[in-house]
């Protein structure tokens, strides 16, 4: 009976271990299970990208915020991109056509390596898109073709739902609605100073963007909570590519190590910044 006890607890201990093992084990290999991706969730629903797609979005709204343009604009600049290149920054396209918008150098939109710059690509396709005479009360695919001249303006139309679903979270009218993940690389260095040197490229000077932070850390003074959002959306969707691990802002924060759970619930996280590390 004794013997029949002891294998028991034996055969309990060993069960228990396995479990904790595996747990362990699990955490420490989650991060790469989920691949890399983003991923887009509002009230409008649910909308999946991958890294460039969720980078060149964030990018268009700050683009937008620089250019103090209303969300309209930006929900026709996604559905023009949409349906141009299906938000990727192309090498090259119909005849002479590049970047995300598909434009021709031919036709005076620039050179080409200039057109490959999404934030360039961005603002020339807004500093036309403001050219067209009452653009906010047309037909979304009315004011996209007019800048466009494209073989079938009724092509922008079908994309208005996508675009008013990423005009939502990048302009940043519903916070905490992207997040992005991706297998860590541990040999991939910080690069914070390049990040904060894009970002304020993409949103201009009326950002505050160095302030004092401690060591390790860059922040950015916003000036609302929907120009906080843009920017921490703006951050997540860049982090890979600037080798940031942790996004905090309002209340939130991200981290590249659990980036597929989203924003979790971080009360030292400030309202007035966006910190990155």
């Amino acid at each position: 009976m004794r013997a029949r006890r002891r294998w028991a607890v034996v055969a309990l201990v060993v069960v228990l271990g396995l479990g904790v093992g595996g747990y362990v084990l699990y955490e420490q290999v989650r991060p790469y299970l989920h691949g890399t991706g983003c991923e887009v969730t509002t009230s409008e629903g649910k909308k999946p990208l991958d890294l460039e797609q969720g980078a060149n979005s964030a990018t268009i709204a700050g683009v937008a915020f620089r250019k103090q343009l209303p969300e309209r604009a930006v929900v026709i600049a996604y559905a023009t991109a949409i349906q141009e290149s299906h938000l990727h920054n192309l090498e090259g396209g119909d005849r002479d056509s590049v970047g995300m918008f598909q434009q021709r150098p031919s036709q005076g939109w620039g050179t080409p390596e200039k057109l490959r710059d999404p934030v360039t690509s961005t603002s020339k396709f807004f500093d036309a898109l403001v050219k067209v005479k009452g653009y906010l009360d047309r037909d979304l695919h009315d004011a996209a073709q007019r800048v466009q001249r494209s073989a079938d303006g009724d092509a922008y139309a079908r994309h208005e739902p996508d675009g008013r679903l990423l005009a939502r979270a990048f302009t940043g009218r519903e916070p905490a609605t992207v997040r992005c993940w991706y297998p860590p690389d541990d040999d991939a260095a910080p690069r914070r100073a390049e990040a904060v040197r894009e970002l304020r490229r993409a949103f201009g000077s009326r950002l505050q963007v160095v302030v004092p932070a401690p060591a390790g850390q860059d922040a950015v003074r916003v000036t609302s909570r929907r120009s906080g959002w843009a920017v921490a959306h703006w951050a997540v969707t860049h982090a890979r590519a600037f080798g940031l691990t942790d996004v905090r802002h309002d209340g939130r924060r991200w981290t590249a190590r659990n980036g597929h759970d989203g924003w979790q619930r971080d009360e030292d996280a400030p309202g007035d910044r966006v910190v990155l590390r």
